[in-house]
C-alpha cells in the first residue's frame, strides 16, 4: 500500500483510525477501491473540481443528533437535496440538528470536513445510526474521504455495505426524495 502524506495544519490529536488503517481494512475485506490524493476540501462546493478528475458518484455526509441525543450519519449523493425537518419525519427521529465537532470526534473519531461512512469503524459502542441514500446506492462507484479530506476513495456500494457491516453496524437504505425541499420536488 502506498504511503499517504499527512495534511495537518495545526498540532492535533492523532486520528484513532488513519486512512492507512481504513485502506488496510478494505483490503482485508477484499473490497476493491481507487484512491485519489488532492488538496483538502471542506464543503461540497469546494469539492466540485474533483468530479471532473475522479470517476464515480461524489457523496456528502451529515452528522446529526436529535433532541433525545440519538446520533445519525446520513450519507447521500452530493446532488440529493435534503430538508432536515422533512428528514426527521422520514427517519423517525425527533428534531435534528448538526452534531458538534466535539461529538463528531467523540463518536466517529474524525474532524469536520472529513466526515465519512468509514468513520463507523470508530463507533464500537454502536451509538451512531447509519442512513444511506437509496439513489446513491444505485451508482456503480461511490466516493468518500477515508478519514481525511485530502483523499478520496472510490468503492462499489456493496463494498460500502460490507465495510459498514464489518464494523457491526446495519445501515438503513432510504429513498431521500420525500426529504427534498418543496421547491426541489
Amino acid at each position: 500500500m502506498a504511503e499517504i502524506s499527512a495534511h495537518n495544519d495545526n498540532v492535533q490529536e492523532p486520528l484513532p483510525t488513519t486512512p492507512e488503517n481504513v485502506l488496510a481494512r478494505l483490503e482485508e475485506l477484499d473490497i476493491k477501491y481507487g484512491l485519489h490524493e488532492h488538496d483538502p476540501v471542506f464543503t461540497v462546493a469546494e469539492s466540485n473540481f474533483l468530479t471532473e478528475r475522479i470517476p464515480g458518484l461524489h457523496c456528502r455526509n451529515l452528522f446529526l443528533r436529535d433532541k433525545k441525543k440519538k446520533n445519525y450519519l446520513v450519507v447521500a449523493a452530493n446532488e440529493t437535496k435534503i430538508d432536515i425537518k422533512k428528514l426527521q419525519k422520514l427517519i423517525g427521529s425527533d428534531r435534528l440538528s448538526f452534531g458538534s465537532a466535539q461529538r463528531l470526534w467523540q463518536y466517529l473519531g474524525v474532524r469536520p470536513g472529513s466526515v465519512c461512512p468509514f468513520a463507523v469503524i470508530n463507533d464500537t459502542a454502536n451509538e451512531v445510526e447509519i442512513i444511506l441514500d437509496k439513489n446513491m446506492m444505485a451508482a456503480s462507484l461511490v466516493n468518500y474521504h477515508p478519514m481525511e479530506n485530502h483523499l478520496t476513495a472510490g468503492i462499489a456500494p456493496d463494498g460500502l455495505i460490507k465495510f459498514i457491516e464489518s464494523c457491526n453496524h446495519t445501515p438503513r437504505i432510504i429513498d431521500m426524495s420525500a426529504a427534498a425541499p418543496d421547491e426541489e420536488k
